[in-house]
């Protein structure tokens, strides 16, 4: 027994001293490492700055303003901007702590998320009208934003977004809780583990085909614990963002269009019980509802996943002709 003791002893330390090294590496690391820059600007927003990043000539056309889903950075919506730039003003942007953007203490309902997207547009000199583009639960605020903002958008244009209803109609469980996770993993990203981690074996966060100069960018993501923070906040209240976007609901004859991922989660589908054709005829039903929001609304489906929609560059390419010919619709409108 007291060797074994004595082994079990050794083991602990082992293990205690290789933990130790490896957070004293990380920190070591960080403090000689330096984060990429971020490719836009910041922009003060009350106490706090977001980051911008604009692109193309202004010019009397719509700007078309990106809205990203859950903790997704500005950088994955690389190709869509690569090929509407030219063509239009493209402007992508970071909530508060996420990523590039300074954490601020403001609650991350979706009227406050809306009301601090008008005023970084406004701060930073660009005008309206917007043709607004949001991914995942992007698509919830975009629809807010055309509901508090009515005279400043004109046209919508969801990527595979989330529909107030998902949860129910889909009949899931509720979400595994993520603070403990998120909360975890922002020490380790505070101590400079992650960043080490990223180094060594490749950015966490990057994304399937985006060039690997964006996906670089990844490496200054986990540079500390702000970027996870951000995350769990906005996903703790995911809930109210939900059902706040349910009464912003009639557009009239705003221009919209959706973008349906072809992949669906089928294993998820069968971890949970549910039958996956069911599942999916269900979600292209909830789509349509999305197209329907407007009397002038397109629904349309990409060969790609959730995110591989938009990082694909051939895919971004169909959407951003999509978005052309949007586009040409709200300009030969009286």
């Amino acid at each position: 027994m007291k060797i074994l003791l004595k082994v079990l002893k050794w083991i602990g330390l082992i293990i205690g001293s290789i933990l130790m090294l490896i957070i004293f590496a990380g920190l070591i690391f960080r403090l000689f490492d330096t984060k990429p820059p971020a490719p836009g600007e910041l922009v003060e927003v009350g106490d706090f700055k977001l980051h911008i990043h604009a692109e193309g000539a202004k010019s009397n056309k719509p700007t078309l303003v990106l809205e990203g889903g859950l903790g997704v950075p500005s950088d994955h919506y690389h190709w869509l901007s690569e090929g509407l730039k030219d063509s239009m003003r493209v402007v992508r942007y970071d909530r508060a702590g996420i990523v590039y953007s300074e954490a601020s203490q403001t609650p991350r309902d979706a009227e406050t998320v809306v009301r601090e997207l008008h005023s970084l547009l406004e701060k930073a000199g660009e005008s309206p009208p917007y043709i607004l583009a949001g991914h995942s639960m992007g698509g919830l605020f975009i629809r807010v934003f055309a509901q508090l903002y009515p005279d400043e958008v004109a046209g919508l244009v969801f990527l595979d977004s989330s529909h107030p209803d998902f949860r129910e109609r889909l009949n899931l469980p509720p979400p595994p809780s993520t603070e403990g996770l998120l909360t975890t993993l922002a020490v380790v990203a505070d101590l400079g583990v992650l960043t080490l981690f990223d180094h060594l074996f490749g950015p966490l966060l990057a994304a399937e085909g985006l060039p690997q100069d964006v996906n670089d960018r990844a490496l200054g993501y986990t540079y500390n614990g702000k970027y996870l923070r951000a995350v769990l906040r906005e996903d703790q209240v995911s809930a109210s963002v939900f059902e706040r976007a349910k009464s912003a609901k009639d557009f009239g004859t705003m221009p919209i269009q959706v973008f349906v991922a072809h992949e669906r989660q089928v294993q998820a589908y069968h971890r949970y019980g549910i039958d996956p054709d069911w599942a999916t005829a269900e979600t292209m039903k909830m789509q349509q509802e999305l197209a329907d929001l407007s009397t002038a609304g397109k629904l349309l489906t990409i060969n790609g996943n959730h995110n591989s929609i938009y990082t694909k560059k051939e895919n971004a390419a169909i959407i951003c002709q999509e978005i052309l010919h949007l586009l040409e619709e709200v300009q030969s409108r009286p």
